[in-house]
């Protein structure tokens, strides 16, 4: 099962992974996590490039188009081999984000044919203003301006994709956690009624 977060900077990606990863856990599930970009040589070369003040820039978006498909498939190997072992993966991101984040789509969607699709993408929907304040601003993208792209992307995306599942993430951490333990649990048959 590969499940993925998705959404805006600042929406609590990486504290409801945690909750996420503990309760699979605790439900007697075998869970790894990963994240996009990756740590390795490309992921790292990435991380590089976002903190560039031209990292919106038309051919620099491009160019994080390439490195982020690269990333991916160098990530291929580790997702196929957790699922063999009958692992819960959750990932920080996917190729959705490309979509939304860099241009063009349908080249976008073409670089990244041999991208695993997700069993089910939890968006997190964040207010963008809110967003920017949570946001280091380290990254260039992190203006309200292009958040706004993004997460108008984003909602296209969920209403055009059947594995989607919006989480307001605009509630606080307990309820956002709540609403998406009752997303997932389905999937590995827990009551859904039971969780509070």
């Amino acid at each position: 099962m590969y499940i993925v977060l998705e959404g805006i900077d600042g929406a609590g990606k990486s504290t409801q992974i945690e909750l996420l990863k503990e309760w699979l856990i605790a439900n007697g599930l075998d869970v790894e996590t990963v994240v996009e970009p990756t740590d390795g040589d490309v992921g790292k070369l990435i991380r590089k490039i976002l903190t560039y003040p031209n990292a919106t820039d038309d051919n620099i978006q491009k160019t994080l188009g390439l490195l982020f498909a690269a990333d991916r498939l160098v990530l291929m190997d580790k997702l196929e081999k957790l699922e063999s072992e009958n692992k819960v993966i959750i990932s920080d991101r996917s190729f959705y984000s490309s979509l939304v984040y860099q241009k063009p789509q349908e080249w976008i969607y073409e670089i990244n044919k041999y991208a695993k699709i997700p069993d089910l993408v939890l968006l997190m929907d964040l207010d963008v203003a809110t967003s920017v304040s949570r946001c280091g601003k380290e990254d260039t993208f992190e203006n309200e301006e292009f958040l706004t792209v993004v997460k108008d992307a984003y909602q296209e995306l969920a209403e055009s994709n059947d594995n989607f599942k919006v989480i307001n993430a605009n509630n606080g951490v307990n309820k956002v956690s709540s609403d998406i333990k009752k997303a997932v649990a389905p999937l590995f048959d827990i009551c859904a009624d039971c969780i509070q």
